[in-house]
């Protein structure tokens, strides 16, 4: 297997298992914004949950998965 093959693999699976993730936190939605976020745990800010309801990630979290194709 090629380094590139196996890179698209690693690739793959990592964008599923963000994917799933969010999935599980839109299933739990409840309308109640995390005080911290789901992923790292660090504290969201006020003005994000407030912004956001539901909101489950902090911002650089957010943007990473949405980096990898996630939403």
């Amino acid at each position: 297997m090629e380094v590139n093959d196996m890179a698209s693999e690693v690739e793959e699976a990592f964008r599923e298992q963000a994917l799933a993730a969010q999935l599980a936190v839109l299933s739990n939605y409840g309308g109640m914004s995390a005080t911290h976020c789901e992923h790292c745990g660090e504290a969201i800010p006020e003005a994000r949950r407030q912004a956001l309801p539901g909101v489950a990630l902090c911002v650089p979290c957010k943007q990473h998965i949405e980096r990898m194709g996630g939403r």
